[in-house]
């Protein structure tokens, strides 16, 4: 009879091992960790508060860190997740509830290496993957405008909605570990460039920008299938709440004027800001200097393609639909609910009108698999942000009221398949769902912003 027992050596030898990974696992994650008790290494003044200033409109830090009808960096915003929403801190200067006691060192730690002041791991809806690459001099700028020149709002921070186990948060740091850069390692020189706006640009999109946070596909563990350009599905576009983020890399089909124009005021010669970018815009890049957004759209153009377009202008198949609106006979009724709701601000050209109404024949959300963020604009509407280079808020109105389900799918079925667009057909059921997705951000909203009220 064959003894099958094992031998107790090979145990306690499958014990040392499992204690010395661990004990590894935790001596790497510590020296990780930063010191807490660091201090400045320069002294605050009117000029580093400033430039704070500017880096925390870069970051875009008031769109997720103020509620809906909150104080600005109070907090309070529920941000959804895979694994449930998680709330936004509060950032002010406040003693008891915000970072007021905060020394240097747990604010960087937070930033850069997404730990908390006390200790405990953060999830990663806070970017510090991205502004591991923030350099230390911007760090200490970020900290002297926060603790000096933001005012201080007491409120209390509100508990993630995350269901156990999930919301235990020790083996976040195991997470960032692994998919984490540390900052120490982040601000080796960078490659020499003919253009030193691209290493500029390069600065500001993977660090305080975060625009990979959103522009490159996450992984089932939820990171970023890259950081920088060195991975091929860096900035290959997304998914975020049902919309498409579209790529970024080797954004060719713009000049690099018409880029600036998008980013600074939310418009541009062929298309108008929607969705999440709308508060990139209103908060953040619409208040970035020229020289800043020359930078970032030299390095995005600077990016290889990942694949060919989508979208291919075919002179014939747009004159076709320009001559079939023109000629108003025999339409279907998605052409005739283009030409009542739509044709008199976007043509029978689907041209719209430069730096007023975007483009239809071409546009990025007509041209999506996933028709959700154009469902949405034809039930909410939409419209631009006021900025400085262009205060005029100009509107879309919804159609939530006055059309059906089906006709909302025949409607944006036309527009995805009308002149050179070329995307799927929409279904009732896809407007039923999107409909009801809006009826109930639209509740919550409302609850929000009571509560804030009171």
């Amino acid at each position: 009879m064959t003894n099958t027992r094992r031998s107790p050596w090979l145990i306690v030898l499958a014990i040392v091992v499992i204690l010395a990974l661990a004990a590894w696992a935790v001596s790497y994650v510590l020296n990780r960790s930063g010191d807490a008790s660091a201090q400045m290494s320069q002294a605050i003044t009117p000029e580093l508060i400033q430039q704070g200033e500017y880096l925390a409109r870069a970051g875009d830090c008031v769109a997720c860190h103020t509620g809906l009808g909150g104080k600005p960096f109070a907090g309070g915003l529920g941000i959804k997740s895979p694994i449930g929403t998680i709330y936004s801190t509060n950032i002010t200067p406040d003693a008891s509830t915000g970072i007021g006691g905060w020394t240097y060192g747990e604010f960087e730690r937070a930033v850069r290496r997404g730990i908390g002041h006390d200790g405990s791991a953060l999830y990663p809806a806070m970017p510090f993957p991205s502004y591991a690459k923030v350099s230390n001099a911007d760090t200490e700028a970020l900290y002297a405008y926060f603790t000096k020149a933001v005012a201080p709002v007491q409120q209390a921070n509100k508990a993630n909605d995350i269901p156990w186990p999930l919301s235990i948060r020790w083996p976040l740091a195991y997470w960032r570990t692994l998919f984490a850069p540390a900052p120490e390692n982040t601000e080796a020189t960078r490659q020499a460039s003919t253009d030193a706006r691209i290493e500029r640009g390069a600065y500001l999109v993977q660090g305080l920008g975060h625009c990979g946070s959103c522009h490159t596909p996450r992984a089932l563990t939820m990171q970023e299938r890259g950081l920088d350009e060195t991975t091929p599905a860096y900035l290959t576009g997304a998914e975020l709440n049902g919309w498409a983020v579209p790529a970024l890399r080797g954004a060719k089909h713009w000049s690099e004027d018409e880029l600036v124009a998008y980013l600074a005021s939310g418009r541009n010669s062929t298309a108008a800001v929607g969705g999440e970018m709308k508060d990139v815009v209103a908060n953040s890049t619409s208040h970035m200097t020229d020289q800043d957004l020359h930078a970032i759209a030299a390095y995005l153009q600077s990016l290889p393609a990942d694949r060919p377009p989508v979208y291919q202008y075919q002179a014939e198949r747009s004159d076709a639909t320009a001559k079939q609106l023109t000629a108003a006979t025999d339409l279907n009724l998605g052409q005739r609910l283009y030409l009542d709701n739509c044709g008199a601000c976007h043509f029978v050209t689907g041209q719209g009108a430069p730096r007023v109404f975007p483009r239809l024949d071409g546009a990025s959300v007509v041209n999506a698999e996933k028709p959700a963020g154009l469902i949405h604009l034809i039930l909410a509407g939409a419209q631009t942000p006021s900025t400085a280079q262009s205060p005029s808020v100009l509107p879309m109105p919804g159609f939530a009221g006055r059309m059906s389900d089906s006709e909302v799918a025949e409607l944006a079925t036309f527009v995805r398949n009308g002149w050179s667009n070329n995307a799927p057909a929409v279904s009732a059921d896809q407007v039923r769902d999107a409909r009801a997705a809006l009826n109930k951000q639209r509740v919550g909203e409302v609850a929000l912003g009571a509560n804030n009220a009171q």
